[in-house]
C-alpha cells in the first residue's frame, strides 16, 4: 500500500480532521528524525501515520477490543484505558493495514507510555508524537530541536515533561514510563542538552 493510500485510509478510519492533522505532523517529524539518525524514514512515516488508529475509541471499547485480541491488560491500563490505544493501535495496524514489521508495530505500541526497551524507531515515534508542532507546551520546540541532536537526551526530556504535566493535573504516572525514564537516565546520566 502506498503512503498516499495509507494516508487516505487513515483519514477515513479516524473520521476527525484534528486527529488526522496530528498524525500527519507526527509522520512528517518522525520521517525527518529518522533520516537524521540513520533510521528508515519510510518506517517512521508509516508508524507516525498509524500510531493513533484507536485514539478516539472510548475506554470501554479499548478494553473490550484489547481483551478480544488477548492483550494482557495491567492494573494501570485498566484504571486508565486510554493508554490501551497504543497497543491496540499496533494490532489494528497489523489487521487493517497489513503491517507485519515488528519495528513499526513496536513503535506504535510504545508511543504513549514508552518502555524500558525501545528501538531507535520507537524512540523517534514517541518523541515525534510529543513534540510535533501542533503540541502546545513551553519546552516543545526545544525538545524537538534536542531530538535532532540526541535521541537519549530527548527521551529523558520528553518523559520528564510528560511527568511534570501529569503532576500538575494530579494524574498517575504509568510504571512503564517511570521504568523507561530510569533506563534512559542510567544509560545517559550526562546527556548533552
Amino acid at each position: 500500500m502506498s503512503f498516499i493510500a495509507v494516508a487516505k485510509a487513515v483519514r477515513a478510519e479516524l473520521g476527525q480532521e484534528a486527529r488526522y492533522a496530528h498524525v500527519v505532523r507526527v509522520a512528517r517529524l518522525a520521517d525527518r528524525l529518522a533520516a537524521r539518525h540513520g533510521q528508515d524514514p519510510a518506517k517512521a512515516r508509516l508508524a507516525g501515520m498509524l500510531h493513533d488508529l484507536a485514539r478516539l475509541y472510548p475506554g470501554s471499547r479499548l478494553v473490550e477490543e484489547s481483551e478480544r485480541r488477548g492483550l494482557r491488560i495491567d492494573a494501570f491500563e485498566r484504571a486508565h484505558p486510554i493508554v490501551l490505544h497504543a497497543r491496540l493501535g499496533a494490532e489494528l495496524a497489523r489487521e487493517r493495514f497489513g503491517v507485519d514489521d515488528p519495528d513499526v508495530l513496536s513503535a506504535i505500541a510504545l508511543h504513549t507510555l514508552a518502555g524500558p526497551a525501545m528501538s531507535p524507531l520507537a524512540e523517534i515515534v514517541f518523541i515525534a508524537d510529543s513534540t510535533e508542532p501542533g503540541r502546545q507546551y513551553p519546552s516543545r520546540a526545544s525538545l524537538e530541536a534536542l531530538a535532532f541532536r540526541n535521541l537519549d537526551a530527548a527521551m529523558i526530556g520528553v518523559i520528564e515533561a510528560s511527568i511534570d504535566h501529569l503532576k500538575t493535573i494530579a494524574a498517575t504516572v504509568a510504571p512503564q514510563t517511570l521504568a523507561a525514564l530510569a533506563v534512559y537516565r542510567e544509560r545517559s546520566p550526562a546527556c548533552p542538552t
